[in-house]
């Protein structure tokens, strides 16, 4: 329950009055008012004969105004006066409902803009340690497959038991995308060239009368019909199965702040004759800012950039020179075992990066499905959800800093809600 206590004298607009809706000013002579915050109400437009922008169109945005000014304001009473004079300061100025309308939504959107998720709420050591509390536990790290070093052999992973099927042959690779079963040669080459006819979305069940139907999410073919995409050749993923080449983040000295750093990293994948490696990595910072992205070429011949979601192509790689070893490198300099790392299924990328490191946040945890393991969240749906935003509608591919900068966006607007009401 949420009260409002109101002096004697103040005018208050449409509020309810001895529990009767009333649509004018009434002088509040000493009142106390209780709602449900559930049930939150508007501040409401006060009808004007021969107004020359309909009433439904004002309250409306008085509405969309109250919203976003109720983000900032210490107390509802104060949006509400906000929202109606900013309302009739559009409404004075216009002389028709098409400027009106101009106007409301050009100031709709410098306020949705001035109140966007940034670092400026939380920096330094105050969002370390917020963010420490959304870092995954040791069982966390093993349930969604992390890499963990391997104590009798430096430089090699361990997988969770289950994480790595058994290989048919040395010279025998299931296709990962269509299932079909090729033949390589001890260098990895194809055999025999065959085309791949694979879906590219998801399995989804669907209530349908007497029962559920799966279908594919790219097509809505149902399981088991003739793929929908078509690539040149047969894939497989190969990254649990190449597991030596493992660097691990240092212990280092704590700075003076006890800020260790936090981070945001998202890495882009191509297929190889040895599998899925390395082809773009970037990192970005709390401030949104990338400080780190470069395309990596991989130790093995490219046979499919896989452009359709790494947005990497074969003009990128043409003058790359940059090998793992050099990222690997450069990011155990900007890391260190106590640094945070935020990203979305971050274990994939860790397996890309070949990079042991327990200090994680992954939206993937944080914002869990209904569902539980092994069923994650999209990243694209947790932005629409709970930062109207669209990402990864690029025909070309998903952008590497795109989706590092909606990890930290996630979590900085998770911090933000979780510490409403604390102080720091």
């Amino acid at each position: 329950m949420i009260s409002f206590e109101f002096e004697p004298g103040q005018w208050v607009c449409g509020w309810v009055y001895a529990h009767v809706h009333v649509c004018m000013c009434v002088r509040v002579v000493k009142y106390k008012l209780t709602f449900q915050a559930s049930s939150r109400r508007r501040p409401p437009v006060i009808v004007e004969l021969g107004s020359k922008v309909p009433h439904d169109t004002r309250q409306r945005y008085v509405n969309f105004f109250f919203e976003e000014f109720l983000k900032d304001c210490a107390t509802v009473n104060e949006a509400f006066d906000k929202a109606l004079i900013e309302e009739k300061a559009i409404y004075d100025r216009c002389g028709s409902k098409n400027i009106y309308l101009n106007i409301a939504v050009n100031k709709l959107k410098k306020l949705r803009d001035h109140s966007s998720v940034s670092a400026d709420d939380f920096t330094g050591i105050t969002l370390y340690k917020l963010l420490k509390e959304y870092a995954l536990t040791d069982e966390q790290l093993k349930e969604n497959g992390f890499p963990e070093p391997n104590p009798e052999k430096p430089g090699s992973a361990i997988l969770c038991s289950g994480a790595i099927k058994a290989a048919l042959s040395d010279c025998k690779r299931i296709c990962c995308r269509c299932g079909e079963i090729y033949t390589v040669t001890s260098s990895g080459r194809h055999v025999r060239k065959e085309e791949c006819s694979y879906h590219s979305g998801r399995v989804l069940r669907h209530k349908v009368p007497g029962g559920l139907e799966t279908r594919y999410s790219c097509c809505e073919g149902v399981v088991g019909s003739p793929g929908c995409q078509v690539a040149k050749l047969h894939v497989h993923d190969g990254r649990k199965e190449n597991i030596d080449g493992f660097v691990k983040t240092f212990i280092k000295p704590p700075p003076l702040d006890g800020n260790h750093g936090v981070f945001a990293l998202d890495c882009e994948m191509c297929y190889t004759t040895r599998g899925l490696e390395l082809s773009r990595v970037t990192v970005v910072d709390p401030s949104l800012h990338v400080i780190y992205d470069t395309f990596v070429k991989p130790d093995n011949e490219i046979i499919d950039f896989n452009n359709r979601f790494s947005g990497v192509t074969a003009e990128d790689m043409k003058n790359t020179v940059t090998s793992i070893r050099d990222v690997q490198a450069i990011l155990l300099n900007l890391f260190s075992a106590d640094t945070i790392l935020i990203g979305h299924s971050l274990e994939s990328d860790l397996f890309a990066l070949k990079l042991f490191h327990n200090k994680i946040v992954d939206t993937s945890v944080v914002f869990p499905h209904r569902l539980g393991l092994p069923h994650k969240r999209a990243l694209r749906n947790l932005m629409a959800d709970y930062l109207q935003r669209i990402i990864q509608d690029n025909v070309g591919g998903h952008d590497c800093s795109e989706d590092a900068t909606a990890c930290m966006e996630l979590m900085l607007w998770k911090v933000k809600e979780d510490t409403k009401g604390r102080r720091y």
